[in-house]
């Protein structure tokens, strides 16, 4: 029965105690041993072992499996959104002849901030409420399966906001280092505002809890005061070769910045 279920394309998973089902067991996709009444042939064929016989641990491990999947997903459409958002800066600003927005260290520390916390704290977001409730996804499907329109077209968008406040602050009669501080400052408050949007696949940020993922709060809270200090203490202003800011810079900034959280992932997963 398994060999047919499997020609035929379908996924299997099979329950055994005895050592009449270590065959099955082993033949299946998923072999699920019982721990406590189970015997050592059965234990060695299976993928799983249920520590305390219950079949309703399956379906607990199915749903903790979905959530960890979910998890890694997340972090990588954070990850690869925010490192494509530095690229089309970079890239645009080269092509354009204009001076690059971005110093080596100020690189290293968008990196830094945006990539360790607060991409760490999304590994332990809250599973999803109905995440029992999808299909089995394709198990030949990519990790990065229907994310990318979603991660270009973010990295996109943030390039463009980031790109566009540096020339308009060169073109009003700001220094070089007043620009870079401006569009330093707002690629950091875009990747940090944008991780709240990168939690759900199927919601937009408005119909989630963006206050169930304690940690990531407090991550994100950390990276802004972090990125304050950068722009007011002295010796770091050296360092960083930053400018303090004004009240009416940072209102543009968090405009602009709040625009991450309005890419709604549904759209591009349809």
């Amino acid at each position: 029965i398994v060999k047919l279920l499997r020609k035929r394309g379908h996924v299997v998973a099979v329950t055994g105690d005895g050592v009449n089902d270590a065959p099955a067991l082993k033949d299946a996709h998923i072999g699920v041993a019982m721990g406590i009444k189970g015997t050592d042939v059965a234990k060695e064929a299976s993928e799983i072992v249920l520590s305390d016989d219950n079949f309703a641990t399956i379906v607990k491990a199915v749903e903790e499996g979905r959530g960890i999947y979910d998890n890694i997903r997340k972090f990588i459409r954070y990850i690869l959104s925010a490192n494509f958002d530095e690229i089309f800066v970079i890239g645009a600003a080269i092509l354009l002849g204009l001076p690059l927005p971005f110093l080596p260290i100020q690189i290293l520390w968008i990196n830094l901030l945006t990539d360790s916390l607060p991409a760490l704290a999304l590994g332990f977001d809250t599973k999803d409420r109905e995440i029992m409730n999808r299909k089995p996804r394709n198990p030949k499907e990519n990790i990065l399966h229907r994310m990318l329109p979603f991660i270009v077209s973010a990295g996109i968008l943030a390039a463009l906001v980031s790109l566009g406040l540096f020339i308009f602050e060169l073109r009003t009669g700001g220094s070089l280092d007043k620009a870079r501080t401006v569009v330093f400052t707002t690629a950091i408050i875009f990747e940090l505002l944008f991780v709240f949007n990168c939690r759900s696949e199927q919601k937009p940020i408005w119909r989630t809890n963006p206050f169930s993922n304690k940690f990531l709060i407090l991550a994100v809270l950390i990276g802004l005061l972090l990125q304050i200090a950068i722009v007011y203490i002295p010796f770091l202003n050296v360092l960083f070769k930053t400018v303090p800011l004004n009240l009416y810079d940072w209102l543009l900034i968090g405009l602009l910045s709040s625009i991450s959280l309005f890419i709604i992932p549904k759209i591009f997963i349809r």
